[in-house]
């Protein structure tokens, strides 16, 4: 496996967020988390990546991430694009991109920022506009954007339909296919149920913190538990 976890828990103050959850991501796959507002979804995927303190073990690529620093993450390949997108508001579309690279010291750097605007056309139209003026979509474009400039293994997305149109959504999960079909491996949070199992491999249901149901993507698709309660169908 490329991503286990084991045990994971996070806690704010005396509150159990995360209660010990375990999770895997083979090399290769798509895998969603899904669940409700509040689950604890946030919450495990940033303590994945040591932006929450955490109890249990993370283990990427064979090697145990305990003590490691978070911004030696991107360098071995795990990158977050966050919920609420998280670009650099002050600074370029041309300049985020850049900043994606940051770790990065090989020569093909510029051609990576031009790969990213044939795959995203709208952002080559704005590359010298203000990232904290583009829309809510083009930021979620852009921060995805910015990620796969560090040349990703495992790339961890946290909400990226929230807030957004329902063209933007469709838009923003072909590209999500598209990185996926380019053989990055990722773990998917999201509150759409029906378009991340439509889209993953294997999917995680999270309830109040804990796994409640995982199984591969099309047989949760068809579980009357989820279809009734994350797809708005009657179990009936």
């Amino acid at each position: 496996m490329l991503l286990e976890v084991k045990g994971l828990e996070v806690r704010y103050g005396g509150i159990r967020a995360v209660k010990g959850i375990d999770l895997a991501v083979a090399e290769g796959e798509l895998v969603c988390l899904i669940g409700a507002n509040g689950a604890g979804k946030t919450s495990a995927l940033k303590a994945i990546c040591g932006l929450h303190a955490r109890s249990g073990k993370v283990t990427y690529a064979g090697e145990a991430l305990e003590g490691l620093p978070v911004f030696e993450l991107p360098r071995r390949g795990l990158v977050m694009v966050p919920e609420g997108r998280g670009v650099f508001a002050q600074l370029s579309v041309a300049e985020n991109l850049a900043m994606g690279a940051y770790s990065r010291q090989d020569a093909d750097i510029d051609a990576d920022i031009a790969r990213q605007y044939e795959s995203f056309p709208r952002l080559k139209e704005r590359r010298h506009q203000t990232a904290g003026t583009l829309s809510g979509g083009e930021q979620q474009m852009l921060a995805i954007g910015r990620a796969l400039m560090s040349r990703p293994k495992l790339l961890l997305l946290d909400e990226p339909s929230m807030g957004l149109a329902p063209l933007m959504v469709a838009k923003i999960f072909d590209i999500v296919r598209e990185v996926a079909a380019r053989g990055v491996t990722i773990l998917l949070v999201e509150q759409n149920a029906r378009l991340a199992l439509e889209l993953a491999h294997r999917g995680y249901v999270m309830e109040s913190g804990n796994i409640t149901l995982a199984d591969e993507a099309n047989k949760l698709l068809a579980d009357p538990k989820v279809r009734e309660a994350y797809l708005g169908e009657s179990a009936g």
